[in-house]
């Protein structure tokens, strides 16, 4: 199989030294004619991946969006060209999510969690067991449920969400909520104000978080920390705040057309994202998220966040940090150019980052109908914007190489502004409050791999946009992505 340079790279990648690359496991333009000589297990397979984990010997399971759960051999190889295939399970209604338990898989379909066993070791499941349930489901052509995933306290998350279309109703309990499989599989409502939470992960804290997508009431793609009594931004399914399992209440009306740090000091439940992924300049429709925790083997990013989207193809990156007890971090452009439209991403045992597709029929900057590609690191470390805190009177940037002290230390090479959005039920939001913020100056640590910007007009709530297009390393290249957008939820005391 052959790979492809990544899009988005640095100056090293443009010369013929690209940081990661793109491997085609199954793309649709790969797929053997079934009637042909060679055909093998596996062509023709519509590999629309809706779910990824790893098998205790290896292998990767897979949940696609039609019903079945497959396990492909070999796709870690040097050349994928010897991938093997086995049906696994089948019959699931529209699964999307799966996770490894011990020797079963946990897959959530519309109407259940259900774990598969293979008990005689065949490679095929032979039991079909309930493993967590207690949600709604209707004829919706949107009534998902995702997940499951494992916090660290070992509990069981699942998403769901609201109905969309004909036959919705969002009456019916806990669509648009998330929470986790208790004692005997019951659903226990953690979260509300949730619209389509398709992507869940732990961070290496344990911490529980999900990615929503744009749509009415949520203006552009948020990352949530998810946490007992929270009500985040879609109100769709809040009628089931009234049954007696809930642990939401709102405690006043929906502050709808305001500003939304305005929104969030009028309704007390309500809990900032902790990123916010500005829309078009981050992306449109973010679908999942996974945490790295290579030791070093997927670059110099362990312990950050990447982010699938699903309408531009391509993975973000992001920071976190906590301020005050609150989670905020910032959100920076990291690889595009893959085959179709990201549903799923999952780290492999040696480090490299899978990517499961499939468009279903939804508009893509992807070309293919679905597909598996596997990220790479090459080993070339990039030019980049490592980490991004905040601080009372400024930011810190933290970068990959040392810089050019000399651009570095320029308060020209650097721009900042601040937006927030509009709280309303309409589709999205544009930005709004925009203001600049005067970077007043750049104090460069000695050993050039960071910089303290004093920056004037900081918002708590607000998102800081930072463009560094003037930087350049010591050795003279420029950053793979000068741009960088800040969630300022809390501003730090010291």
């Amino acid at each position: 199989m052959k790979a492809v340079v990544a899009t988005f790279l640095s100056a090293a990648a443009l010369a013929g030294a690209p940081s990661y690359e793109i491997v085609d496991i199954l793309t649709a333009s790969t797929v053997a004619d079934t009637r042909a000589k060679d055909w093998k297990p596996g062509d023709g397979l519509a590999l629309e991946v809706s779910g990824m984990d790893w098998t205790a010997d290896g292998k990767l399971a897979l949940t696609i969006r039609k019903g079945e759960v497959w396990l492909l051999d070999g796709v870690l190889a040097p050349k994928p060209d010897r991938v093997t295939y086995q049906l696994f399970a089948s019959g699931l209604h529209e699964p999307l999510g799966l996770l490894r338990d011990g020797k079963d898989l946990l897959v959530t379909q519309r109407t259940e969690t259900t774990r598969l066993r293979d008990t005689n070791g065949d490679g095929v499941a032979d039991e079909y067991l309930t493993a967590g349930a207690g949600w709604n489901v209707s004829g919706s052509y949107h009534g998902y449920a995702y997940g499951p995933k494992r916090d660290g306290l070992g509990r069981l998350w699942v998403t769901l969400n609201v109905d969309m279309g004909d036959h919705s109703d969002n009456r019916a309990p806990w669509r648009g909520w998330g929470g986790v499989l208790g004692e005997g599989g019951r659903f226990i409502p953690m979260v509300a104000g949730l619209r389509s939470p398709c992507g869940l992960g732990a961070n290496l804290a344990g911490d529980m978080f999900c990615v929503d997508q744009q749509g009415t009431w949520i203006p552009t793609t948020p990352i949530y920390h998810l946490r007992a009594g929270a009500f985040f931004l879609n109100p769709e399914g809040i009628a089931s705040e009234k049954l007696p399992a809930s642990p939401v209440r709102l405690s006043a009306k929906l502050p709808e057309k305001r500003p939304y740090p305005e929104a969030l000091k009028a309704l007390p439940e309500m809990r900032a994202p902790a990123v916010w992924m500005p829309y078009n300049k981050m992306g449109r429709s973010g679908t999942d998220l996974a945490v790295c925790a290579a030791g070093g083997r997927f670059g110099p990013f362990d312990g950050q966040m990447f982010v699938a989207e699903f309408t531009d193809a391509k993975v973000s990156r992001v920071f976190m940090e906590k301020v005050d007890g609150e989670y905020q971090g910032a959100c920076f452009p990291f690889v595009g150019g893959f085959a179709a439209g990201i549903v799923r991403l999952s780290f492999a045992p040696d480090g490299s980052l899978m990517v499961g597709m499939t468009s279903r029929g939804w508009s893509s900057l992807g070309t293919k109908a679905y597909g598996l590609q596997r990220l790479r690191y090459t080993g070339v470390v990039p030019f980049a914007i490592k980490e991004m805190k905040a601080r009372p009177d400024g930011f810190e940037l933290t970068f990959t190489k040392p810089v050019d002290k000399v651009r570095a230390a320029d308060v020209a090479s650097y721009r900042m502004t601040s937006h927030t959005y509009l709280y309303s039920g309409a589709y999205g939001s544009e930005e709004i409050q925009v203001a600049p913020n005067a970077i007043v100056s750049a104090q460069v640590a000695a050993d050039g791999l960071g910089v303290r910007l004093k920056v004037d007009g900081l918002r708590e709530h607000h998102v800081h946009e930072l463009h560094a297009d003037g930087l350049r390393s010591v050795g003279g290249e420029a950053l793979d992505h000068a741009d960088a957008y800040y969630t300022l939820n809390r501003l730090p005391k010291n």
